[in-house]
Parts: C-alpha cells; sequence; structure tokens
C-alpha cells in the first residue's frame, strides 16, 4: 500500500517536512510545560517539605503531583478538543459540499489525541515530580 501511495503522489513530500515540524512545536510545548510545573511544584517546596515533616512519604509526594500533572494534561486534552472542534465547525462553513464530509472528527482519533496530551504531559512533569518527592524537609523548614 505504501508503495502504491509513493507512485501515485497521493501524500506529497510535504507533509512529511510538516508533520516534523509539528513534533518539534510539541517538543517546545513540552519543555514549556515542564519549566512551569518545575516552578510550580518549587514554589511549592516549603508546603511540600511541612509535609514531608508531619510523615507524608515521598511516594505520597510523588503520587500527588503526578496526578496534578495528569489533571492538566486532560484538562489541555479537552481543551484542544473544544478548540479544534470550534476550528473544524468554522472551516467546514467555508467548504465546498464535497470536501463537508471528510471535515469531521474521528471518535478513535479523538481519544488519542487525549491519551497523547495526558501522557506527554505526564512524561513532561516526571522530573518536576521526582525533584518535588526529593524536597530536604529539613532544609525547607529552617528556611520557614
Amino acid at each position: 500500500m505504501q508503495q502504491w501511495l509513493r507512485y501515485r503522489n497521493v501524500v506529497p513530500s510535504e507533509v512529511r517536512i510538516l508533520i516534523l515540524v509539528s513534533f518539534g512545536f510539541l517538543l517546545v510545548c513540552l519543555m514549556n510545560a515542564m519549566g512551569l510545573m518545575l516552578a510550580k511544584i518549587m514554589g511549592r517546596a516549603g508546603d511540600i517539605g511541612v509535609r514531608r515533616a508531619l510523615g507524608a512519604s515521598r511516594a505520597a509526594i510523588f503520587a500527588q503531583c503526578l496526578i496534578e500533572t495528569g489533571v492538566v494534561g486532560l484538562a489541555g486534552g479537552i481543551l484542544g478538543l473544544l478548540l479544534t472542534a470550534l476550528g473544524l465547525w468554522a472551516a467546514r462553513s467555508l467548504l465546498t459540499k464535497e470536501f463537508v464530509a471528510l471535515a469531521h472528527l474521528d471518535w478513535a482519533d479523538t481519544g488519542l489525541a487525549v491519551l497523547l496530551a495526558v501522557g506527554a504531559t505526564l512524561l513532561a512533569g516526571l522530573y518536576p515530580t521526582w525533584r518535588a518527592a526529593h524536597v530536604q524537609p529539613a532544609w525547607q523548614l529552617k528556611a520557614q
């Protein structure tokens, strides 16, 4: 099938470049998200230190921060789907009748997009979450 598609030139070669650019944007966005999550979690280092001093385990801190990160990813995925649906609605109003049938959201792709958003955000949040779990309670309590 792939050979036939190449032979018929169904997918232009520029699409590969666009795919690379889109993954580049994803990488930049994930690095930005990692920096923001790191700043947010390190800003709460005092609270995390108090929780650790009161007996919270590193695993509990890690789980809490990872769940917060997952919620951010889920919210981003849902917001992205809403914006996609809005853009698709606007595009369908501009397309001819022949192309309107081609412009729709597929449930499998939609679910995959949300899973990708949550997974990528969790992956980007692993380092900030690890840093939060390794906060030294004594240093944070001393600084308070």
